[in-house]
């Protein structure tokens, strides 16, 4: 059962599942402050348990859990209250705390879908130096979860995360590379980092040789951007 038509939802449509439950409709805007929006995604959770309590709910949060800049927003707040509901609700569940996801398609304003957007319009950016973001292809978040799925893990919080962040200079200068043309910017004195524990998840990207921090992102690049 696939709850959601977005990006993340997308991915599961291959191995959709009637014993499973994909939610993946939710606030997906870290800047949202409407309460009607938290409302909306609460209201559906609480519907979509009932009668559904025997099954496995996959909820997708956020990483901007761990984000001490966003930590208090309405946001953060409203993912945690979420999975607090899930977790007293139902008997079987996980929560998959997601990084940024990159794809085909989803909100443009997303990091990878805005600074390749900027680029090729020549609009301006202004780049946070001390900034840190980190980034997924969504096909590695669809194969972990299906992972999980089969290794049978259960009642648990777990990132889904790249295992380093890229600082948001270096990204630009990537995508710059990667193009061959620059981006109109300029840059703040700002910006925050802050880490995400994937010791249950890591194994993936050894085993799949992805830990080159450039390579991936030239990857990701070429699959959905060229």
């Amino acid at each position: 059962m696939i709850v959601g038509s977005g990006l993340i939802a997308s991915l599961f449509a291959n191995i959709d599942n009637e014993n499973i439950i994909f939610f993946a409709s939710g606030v997906s805007n870290s800047s949202e402050t409407d309460p009607q929006q938290f409302l909306r995604e609460e209201n559906l959770i609480r519907e979509t348990i009932l009668g559904n309590k025997d099954k496995l709910f996959l909820y997708f949060s956020t990483c901007s859990i761990y984000d001490s800049s966003k930590m208090n927003s309405p946001y953060v707040l409203h993912k945690h209250k979420m999975e607090e509901i899930i977790m007293q609700e139902m008997m079987y569940f996980l929560i998959l705390r997601i990084s940024n996801a990159v794809g085909n398609g989803g909100n443009p304003n997303l990091l990878m879908n805005y600074l390749v957007r900027s680029l090729k319009k020549g609009e301006k950016i202004t780049i946070h130096e001390k900034a840190t973001r980190n980034l997924i292809d969504v096909e590695d978040i669809k194969k972990i979860t299906q992972n999980l799925i089969e290794n049978k893990m259960r009642n648990s919080i777990i990132n889904i995360a790249y295992p380093t962040n890229y600082n948001i200079k270096n990204l630009v200068d990537i995508i710059e590379n990667y193009f061959n043309k620059k981006t109109d910017h300029t840059f703040l004195n700002a910006g925050s980092d802050y880490g995400i524990n994937i010791s249950e998840t890591e194994n993936y990207f050894v085993e799949n040789h992805l830990l080159d921090k450039e390579e991936y992102i030239i990857n990701i690049l070429r699959k959905y951007y060229s």
